[in-house]
């Protein structure tokens, strides 16, 4: 059989690739992953992919350097096995936050990753909701940058939250853009918090832009990390009159003690995607919800592989 699309995954999200292969109607592809003592990461191929399109699922999630080293050296084996592209689907892109130099002497990590796969040898990336948009433009190689919004919609809008009585509230600044984008899908008000960080991982509210009383409220971000920013916004908006307070993030990082301060806050209830496996913190938090992107991947990678437009998936 003369195979055209084959999808291999990392060991980042395993269940993510199996679901993406179900969706799509196909076999994974065999890759052998294994580790020597040292800790040296080794690939081997179990498959002819001469002049195939090669889809590899991996996000960089935690650990994040073991994750990426290992997309690395899993596209360079398909590269001397002579694929015909590779596409790195990346649900959750790692260094992401670091975009920029916000202080001199630091490093600028998220384009140190895109050099590094294009010198893996990728020929082409998506990923999931960036933490900075700007972040496409590092890569001299085609980017597909989707969002999660349609995947949250059909969620939110089951769960009954939407309309005048709902008020969308993005926890800085930098996330307007996309908190306006649900507050227009809903039908609902918008409002912003003005959040100061003096350092990584902590975070102090200021003031509430913004009409929250007497309605229910849903934080919109794309990580939730430390869940600091997430648990501090939500206890200011209910101190402002907010009747609840719900909670969309796209990747759940959830590291450190996010579980414990999410447990012990006014949050009703959290939405976060597959984009890294979050089956562990789900048995910890009941207020934790999984939506899957399988979905959406599956049709994106359809139609990167018969060379379609993706543009209409982006909202």
């Amino acid at each position: 059989m003369n195979k055209t699309l084959t999808i291999f995954g990392g060991n980042s999200n395993a269940p993510l690739a199996r679901e993406l292969c179900e969706q799509l109607g196909i076999v994974q592809g065999r890759a052998r992953v294994e580790r020597f003592s040292d800790g040296e990461i080794f690939v081997e191929i179990g498959e002819n992919v001469r002049g195939v399109n090669c889809f590899l699922m991996q996000s960089t999630c935690s650990p994040p350097n073991r994750n990426l080293m290992e997309l690395l050296i899993m596209i360079d084996a398909l590269k001397r096995a002579s694929a015909g592209s590779i596409v790195a689907l990346m649900p959750y892109f790692g260094y992401a936050r670091q975009d920029r130099k916000v202080k001199p002497r630091t490093p600028i990590s998220a384009k140190l990753v895109a050099d590094l796969l294009t010198a893996a040898g990728a020929t082409r990336v998506l990923a999931v909701d960036l933490h900075a948009g700007q972040i496409q433009g590092f890569f001299n190689i085609p980017f597909d940058h989707l969002y999660a919004t349609p995947v949250f919609r059909d969620v939110l809008k089951l769960a009954g939250l939407r309309g005048s009585d709902v008020v969308i509230v993005s926890p800085d600044a930098g996330g307007v853009e996309r908190a306006r984008i649900y507050s227009k899908m809903l039908d609902c008000s918008l409002a912003i918090i003005d959040k100061r960080r003096e350092s990584a991982n902590v975070s102090q509210v200021l003031h509430l832009i913004g009409d929250v009383a007497g309605k229910r409220a849903i934080l919109v971000d794309d990580i939730i990390d430390t869940a600091g920013t997430l648990c501090n916004a939500a206890a200011a908006v209910l101190e402002r009159g907010a009747t609840e307070v719900f909670a969309v993030a796209t990747h759940g990082v959830l590291s450190g003690p996010a579980i414990e301060r999410i447990n012990g806050s006014v949050i009703r209830k959290i939405w976060v995607t597959n984009s890294i496996p979050q089956e562990d913190r789900m048995a910890r938090c009941d207020r934790l919800n999984v939506v899957s992107l399988g979905p959406l991947l599956a049709e994106a990678v359809k139609r990167i592989h018969h060379g379609d437009s993706i543009s209409s998936l982006f909202f």
